[in-house]
């Protein structure tokens, strides 16, 4: 493609510099609007400056790629609300061997869960597991950050549905999920076995350190230890429990004197006692969260005969409250144990039961060759209908802002190759870039890692994608497959160079920033001093064993 005319190359890069510097910081002083804005701010100048037409511009917006992306946001939040990502955090210390075993552990946990539920999932979900663990080894917890997110990195390459990059090079390429697996999953497998023995080399010594011996029977993992959090670009979020604070306002409206003993986000009621008419109410547990005035209770107070009530022991959620019955019926305790217990469990249990399976058979489907975007957005779907509740509450915790930020880099993307730019320096480096041979590789793996680097993963593959699988198509059409996996691998493990490299970097370094009583800062140079070798060496091996 020839260069475009001066004025509109002029005015589509000044576009796109703006839309790179808005997503590379989205916080920058003199423009502080994020990367949302910053996207479509970008599109819509392009349109104003008129490289592109309004027309071009809707049809640059890939709608398979954002149905895909969608679906499996949907999918995600349905999993966590089933506790898939708690038991994968339990497995960081079912029958832990110390910080080593730890560590491998956490890089191989970190790589399967992102290849099949988003590398930024996994870390926005097992940070807060880390930081534990680290608390307990009584090590800094540098080593463990490290490993989750390069090996959520890497284990995302493995899959068409592990990134936001490999959506656009499986969509656009139209290599099933099967190849896409079978093609990478070999060179993800041993990246990830020898990122995790670069960290253990590198930090041999200070995962040596023995622990205190007050901290030996420090649990790693409690129930609730996955906190609530918010959907940052390619996150899910999840249902909580009721703090104490909600707790403690929900029983002063009711006027219930209790003495509630807190421990973390668990309020347990030690004794419930009241001086009450023997046939004026009686205490029941009911499925509503709502409870009934007790205004009443007090006016008995004087006339009642004392009475003392069995010492109860309860455990508040959001799902099943203490509730007051002023029927004055006597509910038999046999009823109201299946009524406050086995029901609702066993509910519980065919709910998640019913979330696995549904998810399994998106996977087997995808495994099929069925259509991506389509299957997940079925598989959401049947996840919506099965939960039997409005879905609004599951919907708002999709990230709708990074479907927007998609539209508007789609648009941006499309009106910098109208420019003729990057046909350009493709010109330049094609013939030095073929990947029959060793040297056009290693050329073509070192200009992504510095675009992914430079201009983000999911932009340089936009920019590069089809040009590169056209090279590689006059050769054959196999070392057209092998290019678009090239790209998909080489993009994603470029994220672990820097702090800054991919999302699901800075996911990790804020979340353990923000973490309650666990705060850790990760740095810039601490990560780098890591990355550097790491992203270099895993990209090179991993390379020999691409098909």
């Amino acid at each position: 493609m020839a260069m475009a005319a001066t004025v509109k190359v002029v005015l589509g890069s000044i576009a796109f510099s703006i839309f790179w510097v808005l997503a590379v910081f989205p916080a920058v002083p003199f423009l502080p609007i994020g990367r949302t804005a910053g996207s479509l701010l970008g599109a819509m100048l392009m349109v104003i400056f008129q490289v592109i037409t309004p027309e071009q511009a809707f049809a640059a917006i890939d709608l398979p790629i954002l149905g895909l992306l969608f679906g499996t946001m949907v999918v995600s939040v349905y999993l966590e609300r089933a506790d898939m990502f708690k038991y994968l955090g339990k497995l960081l210390s079912w029958k832990s061997k110390g910080a080593k075993d730890l560590l491998c552990r956490l890089c191989l946990i970190s790589a399967i869960s992102s290849a099949f539920f988003t590398n930024d999932t996994s870390c926005v979900v097992l940070t807060e597991f880390v930081l534990k663990i680290a608390r307990q080894q009584n090590i800094p917890p540098h080593p463990f950050l490290l490993a989750l997110a390069s090996s959520a990195n890497i284990g995302s390459s493995a899959t068409p549905i592990g990134n936001p990059q490999n959506l656009v090079i499986a969509v656009q390429s139209k290599i099933s999920f099967g190849s896409f697996l079978i093609g990478v999953f070999p060179s993800m497998l041993i990246g990830v076995f020898v990122n995790a023995l670069i960290l253990l080399c590198m930090y041999w010594r200070l995962l040596s350190v023995q622990k205190d011996e007050e901290d030996a029977g420090f649990e790693v993992v409690a129930d609730e230890d996955v906190s609530a959090h918010r959907f940052s670009p390619a996150t899910m979020s999840h249902f909580t429990s009721l703090n104490s604070q909600e707790w403690n306002s929900r029983l002063e409206s009711a006027n219930i004197q209790s003495s509630p003993s807190v421990n973390g986000n668990t309020v347990h009621f030690d004794t419930l006692r009241n001086r009450v008419s023997n046939t004026e109410i009686e205490i029941h547990s009911v499925h509503s969260g709502e409870f009934e005035s007790g205004r009443n209770l007090n006016a008995s107070k004087d006339t009642a005969p004392d009475a003392s009530f069995q010492k109860t022991e309860r455990t508040c959620s959001s799902e099943r409250v203490p509730s007051l019955d002023r029927s004055g019926d006597m509910i038999p305790s046999q009823s109201s144990e299946l009524n406050d217990g086995l029901t609702p469990k066993w509910k519980n249990k065919l709910w998640k039961a019913c979330v696995y399976l549904v998810t399994v058979g998106m996977l087997i489907a995808l495994l099929m060759g069925m259509n991506m975007s389509w299957t997940a957005i079925t598989a959401a779907l049947a996840l919506m209908v099965l939960d039997f509740k409005d879905a609004r509450p599951c919907l708002e915790k999709v990230s709708y802002s990074l479907l927007i930020f998609f539209c508007g880099m789609f648009i941006t993307v499309d009106g910098f190759n109208k420019t003729g730019i990057p046909s350009t320096l493709w010109d330049f480096l094609e013939p030095y870039a073929q990947i029959d041979h060793a040297a056009g590789i290693a050329l073509l793996a070192l200009v992504i890692l510095v675009l992914s680097n430079l201009a983000s993963n999911v932009p340089t593959v936009l920019l590069l994608g089809g040009r590169v699988a056209a090279s590689a198509a006059a050769l054959s059409g196999a070392e057209e497959k092998k290019a678009w996996l090239i790209l998909a691998w080489v993009s994603t493990v470029a994220g672990n160079l820097s702090l800054l490299g991919s999302a699901a970097n800075l996911i990790v370094c804020e979340q353990a920033r923000r973490a309650p009583h666990l705060a850790y800062n990760l740095s810039f140079w601490s990560h780098l001093k890591f990355g550097v070798p790491s992203t270099l060496i895993v990209t090179a091996i991993g390379l020999t064993f691409i098909r």
